[in-house]
């Protein structure tokens, strides 16, 4: 190998590993981020409720950083095959940790929008497990993606089914709940919100997991429904 194709080897792995960091960055953003938000949420406590949407606009400035890199690399250094899997493959987890961020955010808001009657809720205990699953699925995946872990990638796919059993749970006690205290429809509606946000945070995770193993291997994981 001459020296003009070691440097442009050496370049292309410093532009992926710069990739790979902004990505990790931004997962460890999004992560504390559902954390951040249900602790706002249990406590009431709306300032920290304002810091994480204000901190969501760090993840925003990440993904726009990872959208230009990986633009200019496909430009510059036109990957093939496994190379243009990893690119393509950051791109669209960029964009879903994104959306992560956004749902924390959400969940930020709708704390504020809760009156100071919150503990009478009974899925206000089960929200911060439900979120410890789905944050955990957050962490799993993005430490697949770094390892290209195609079996961790498979356990945070099967992972959601917790999350989902959360929220049916929870929706059905907060239904029970506006039914037989209608006063409280307002704030049960926005823990229904909370909870909806945290199951879509786990479907987010799941189709990064499915990006994560087909950047390992080339293959979607099996359907198991099929």
């Amino acid at each position: 190998m001459d020296s003009i194709q070691e440097h442009t080897v050496k370049a292309f792995d410093e532009d992926i590993t710069r990739l790979r960091g902004l990505i990790a960055e931004m997962g460890g953003l999004a992560e504390a981020a559902i954390q951040q938000a249900i602790d706002a949420l249990v406590k009431g406590d709306d300032k920290l409720s304002d810091r994480i949407v204000k901190a969501d606009k760090k993840i925003d400035v990440l993904e726009s950083e990872v959208d230009k890199l990986a633009v200019r690399i496909i430009a510059l250094r036109a990957p093939m095959a496994d190379d243009l899997r990893e690119v393509i493959a950051a791109l669209k987890i960029a964009g879903v940790v994104e959306r992560i961020g956004d749902y924390s955010k959400n969940i930020a808001k709708a704390s504020k929008e809760i009156g100071s009657n919150r503990k009478q809720f009974e899925p206000l205990t089960l929200l911060p497990a439900m979120a410890e699953v789905a944050s955990e699925m957050v962490h799993d995946v993005l430490t697949a993606y770094a390892a290209r872990d195609a079996e961790l990638a498979r356990e945070v796919i099967a992972a959601d089914e917790k999350v989902d059993a959360f929220y049916n749970s929870i929706f059905r006690n907060l239904v029970s709940h506006m039914v037989e205290n209608p006063s409280t429809i307002s704030s049960a509606a926005q823990l229904l919100f909370v909870a909806r946000n945290l199951e879509r945070i786990g479907d987010h995770a799941t189709n990064v997991a499915e990006m994560v193993h087909f950047a390992a291997v080339g293959t979607y994981p099996p359907d198991e429904d099929d």
